[in-house]
């Protein structure tokens, strides 16, 4: 008995048949995860179909995770969840407690029957050029974040593009894509600008920037609202080996560094924003506590998450700027 049947006086088209009917066969148990579908030629031979209509619904089953494609093998039943209506590709730079934000609140968001494929780059270029292509076709939507590598666009351009969205950095070679990101030049100068009586109250601005792993606009909007107020600064990429000074205010974007600079306070018997100010990058629940609250520069990671969402579900094209706030705390 054939697994696809196909009802040439019914108004479905042809290939949703063969999507129902693979489904159909999977819930009653005739097909498994494991088993292997009839071939293209097979389907198309005994129901007088093109090649095309054949590999039109197979594709749909890919993405959606329910079969794969073996090289030279042929195509399997990878899922018996056939109420899987979409299988996202997911592309971080790193992970860490805000972007767990983000990605819980993305996956909050998107409901249920959808499958979510988290990956990792680490700001390896290479790393991210192996993903991307490894995984190119198999996947309904791929939601990128490039962060600063190079090149990335002529990467990228290896998916479909209809079911591309850049997240968190972009720039123009990527602006035909729907993005929700953070404008991070704006955002640090606003930030800072909302502070600038606090910020006065020190000598030094000192930013702890790493050119490999962190946007250039924050380095530029730092740099900007410093010549616009005539203040004292510095652009370091570590604090290994570094005396803090009083009178030095550090805006610091990574959590490591953060704490290095917290027990170097410590340990030189200096007060936290009387001696030494500190302003952190990315707000988490964590800055709210430690030595009773560090002050933030954050975009909002919850908001990030829902707005990908409803862009992915409603198939909708936006560039989308995520809103980012000044959060004063104790540190500052």
């Amino acid at each position: 008995m054939s697994i696809v049947t196909i009802k040439a006086d019914s108004s479905i088209p042809k290939y949703k048949q063969i999507v129902a009917s693979i489904e159909a066969a999977i819930v009653a148990g005739s097909l498994k995860k494991g088993d292997r579908l009839p071939s293209l030629n097979t389907i198309k031979t005994q129901h007088s179909l093109s090649r095309d209509t054949v590999l039109t619904a197979f594709n749909e089953l890919k993405t959606r995770g329910i079969i794969q494609s073996i090289v030279g093998k042929g195509y399997y039943v990878n899922s018996e969840d056939v109420e899987v209506n979409h299988k996202i590709f997911l592309l971080f730079d790193e992970f860490n407690s805000f972007k767990e934000d983000l990605y819980n609140s993305f996956l909050t968001s998107l409901g249920d029957h959808i499958q979510v494929d988290i990956f990792f780059h680490h700001f390896n270029q290479d790393m991210f050029a192996k993903l991307i292509n490894d995984n190119a076709g198999d996947y309904s939507a791929y939601v990128i974040m490039p962060a600063n590598l190079k090149d990335t666009a002529h990467i990228i351009k290896r998916l479909p593009e209809e079911k591309v969205y850049i997240l968190d950095q972009t720039h123009p070679k990527l602006k035909h894509y729907p993005a929700i990101f953070q404008n991070f030049k704006k955002d640090i100068y606003q930030g800072l600008e909302v502070a600038i009586d606090n910020i006065k109250r020190y000598k030094k601005l000192v930013l702890l920037y790493q050119p490999a792993r962190q946007p250039q606009g924050i380095k530029d909007g730092f740099k900007l609202f410093c010549r616009d107020h005539q203040l004292e600064n510095e652009v370091i990429d570590s604090f290994t080996n570094r005396i803090v000074s009083v009178g030095e205010l550090y805006i610091v974007l990574d959590d490591k560094n953060l704490i290095r600079i917290i027990k170097h306070i410590k340990e030189r018997g200096l007060t936290l924003a009387k001696d030494i100010g500190i302003i952190s990058y990315n707000d988490t629940l964590l800055k709210e506590i430690v030595e009773g609250g560090i002050t933030t520069i954050s975009t909002d990671f919850n908001l990030m998450g829902e707005r990908l969402a409803e862009m992915i579900l409603n198939k909708e094209f936006a560039q989308v700027e995520n809103p980012n706030r000044l959060i004063i705390r104790k540190s500052l």
